[in-house]
């Protein structure tokens, strides 16, 4: 028996989706990847939500068993609303997954972590044979950090530790503690932490792990080195 409230009836989004057009496309083409019986892996944001809202309607019209995982409760809520049943890590592991990202070099390496929802994201992606990065062209940068700063989760418990590690131990410019736009105080993530978005003067490949080395990291927005394949219109 589903809910017959108006929550369970609308869509987890609010505003409008920036550049459609070329999302739509990228959108389209993921969920033409999709095959009966697969675990998909869902991200967050507008592109991944165009591609839910594409798969949930082969599901439907195609009388699909397909599942999803999603990695926020956004994605959770947009997955009911869709159509699209869901499970967990927990009992399944993905057969492949999609997701968008803040910036994306030549190497495929990402920053991401915008909408708050980074560790799920790579818990995920670092589950899934092949992750479909889903991103307009102006997501691309010659070097990471270019445009974006990297969310980093941190235990509430810890945020004047990491920030003074942080500023010790790298070349930052500046350590921002993200604060909530319809809440007082800080972004609260789905796992109770907060996140400090920090802009480095310089990016290296071994900073993934040298920043969730500090106690009290709990996971960073940098994605390096992960399978993907890159999806734009």
């Amino acid at each position: 028996m589903k809910w017959e409230n108006p929550l369970y009836n609308t869509l987890s989004w609010s505003g409008e989706i920036d550049n459609r057009q070329e999302k739509e496309k990228a959108a389209k083409t993921v969920s033409k990847k999709v095959s009966n019986g697969d675990i998909i892996g869902v991200g967050s944001g507008s592109t991944s939500l165009l591609a839910l809202e594409a798969i949930g309607r082969r599901v439907r019209e195609e009388a699909m068993e397909v599942k999803a995982i999603p990695t926020s409760k956004e994605a959770a809520l947009n997955c009911a609303y869709f159509g699209v049943p869901t499970t967990t890590l927990t009992d399944e592991r993905p057969s492949w997954g999609f997701d968008g990202a803040d910036e994306v070099d030549g190497e495929r390496n990402l920053i991401k972590g915008r909408g708050g929802a980074l560790l799920a994201e790579k818990l995920v992606m670092a589950s899934s044979p092949l992750t479909y990065i889903l991103v307009d062209s102006r997501k691309f940068v010659k070097k990471l950090g270019e445009k974006s700063s990297v969310p980093i989760e941190v235990d509430p418990r810890a945020i004047h530790l990491v920030e003074t590690e942080l500023i010790k131990s790298f070349h930052v410019e500046s350590v921002q503690l993200r604060m909530a736009v319809s809440k007082d105080g800080p972004v609260i993530t789905e796992s109770g932490n907060v996140i400090f978005d920090v802009k480095f003067q310089n990016l290296n490949h071994k900073m993934e792990y040298e920043v969730k080395a500090i106690p009290g990291v709990v996971e960073t927005g940098l994605f390096l080195g992960y399978s993907v394949e890159i999806l734009t219109s």
